[in-house]
Parts: structure tokens; C-alpha cells; sequence
């Protein structure tokens, strides 16, 4: 019988894949992207530097495919919403499960660390080319959900852009928050502003 769920061997290699990119991202913000090698990533996930380069062809790849996974999979939870939810609602929560358990409290040392690196042109490269994949992929899901056609009509396009870009300024806030605040909150005040049509923010 057929549960829908991955089976073992796909469980294995996608904690394997999120081991090696965990690994390139920990060790390039501790010593700088140029410094890191393949068989530092590999030895620091326990693997082989042949088991690295069946998964990643750069370490940017390595890195930024812990962003393309997170898209990925809020295309997956939004399929996976209740059919008779509204659109942003289901929209809002499927942008918001992947952060569930994020920690509340970022080290300012790490988020400062995380800044320096994306200035990397490697890495905004690989960053620019995921996310074009990635969004195609959200699109289809709210075109599915929506009876629109993904090419054809603007409304999947738009309304998957719109979830991008406040996730997209969520993290940008949130690297740069002093004193630190909790992404899933920034996150999910956007996602709120947005629903409510972006009005004029408050006076300062």
C-alpha cells in the first residue's frame, strides 16, 4: 500500500543533502567562502568528498539549496492545504511551516557572518538561477489550487511573487535587525501587511 510518504532510502538521501548543505553553510560563514574546501564540507556532514559531488556541483550550489528546499517545499505544503481555505491564508501557512522551531533569538555574530557572505557573486549567481526554478514551482501550485493556467494567466504569478517578496524581505530585516528578532514573526507580519494590502505604515 501506497502512503505517500518518502521511503527510507529518499529519507536517507535527503538528510544527507541537508547535512552537506548544513555543513557548507556553517563552515563558509566561519571562514569565508574561499577558504572552505569540498572535502571540508564532506568531513564535517561524515561523508566521502565522492558523496559530496553526487549531490552538489559548487559549494554555492551547496549553500543556497537550503533556500530552493524551503520553496520547494512551500510549494508541497500549499498543495497539501485544505481545498475550501482561502488562497492567502492557505498561502500564509504554507510560506510559514518550514520556520517552524526557527530560533527565536539569532546570534548577531552569525547574522552579521550570513551578510558578509551572500555579497559573494558566486552565491547571488546561484541564489538569481534557484530562484527562478524555485518560483516556477510555487506558481504551479497556486495555479492549481486556483484553476489558473501557470503560463497564460497573471494571477498564479503574482500571487506566488508576492509570497517571495515578503519572505524575501522578512530574512533582509531580519539580518539586519538590531536587536535580533525572530524570522518566523518578521515573516509572518509580512505575509499580514500584505493581506491587509500593504497600507501606509504608522508614523514614526
Amino acid at each position: 500500500m501506497t502512503t505517500g510518504q518518502p521511503g527510507w532510502r529518499e529519507q536517507k538521501k535527503a538528510a544527507t543533502r541537508d547535512a552537506l548543505s548544513w555543513a557548507a553553510l556553517r563552515l563558509a560563514v566561519e571562514r569565508g567562502l574561499e577558504n572552505v574546501r569540498v572535502e571540508d564540507i564532506a568531513a564535517e556532514a561524515g561523508v566521502s568528498p565522492r558523496t559530496y559531488n553526487n549531490y552538489f556541483s559548487s559549494k554555492s550550489e551547496a549553500i543556497v539549496s537550503r533556500q530552493g528546499d524551503r520553496i520547494h517545499r512551500i510549494a508541497a505544503e500549499l498543495r497539501a492545504r485544505p481545498a475550501g481555505e482561502p488562497l492567502w491564508e492557505a498561502l500564509t501557512q504554507a510560506v510559514l511551516t518550514p520556520f517552524d522551531g526557527a530560533v527565536d533569538e539569532p546570534d548577531p555574530r552569525w547574522t552579521s557572518a550570513v551578510r558578509l557572505l551572500l555579497r559573494e557573486p558566486s552565491l547571488q549567481a546561484e541564489l538569481a538561477r534557484t530562484g527562478a526554478e524555485t518560483e516556477a514551482g510555487l506558481v504551479a501550485a497556486v495555479a492549481a489550487r486556483t484553476g489558473t493556467d501557470p503560463v497564460r494567466d497573471l494571477y498564479p504569478k503574482l500571487a506566488a511573487a508576492a509570497a517571495l517578496a515578503a519572505l524575501k524581505a522578512a530574512t533582509e530585516q531580519w539580518l539586519h535587525a538590531e536587536p535580533p528578532v525572530p524570522l518566523r514573526t518578521l515573516l509572518a507580519e509580512s505575509l499580514r501587511r500584505l493581506a491587509a494590502g500593504l497600507p501606509e505604515p504608522p508614523q514614526r
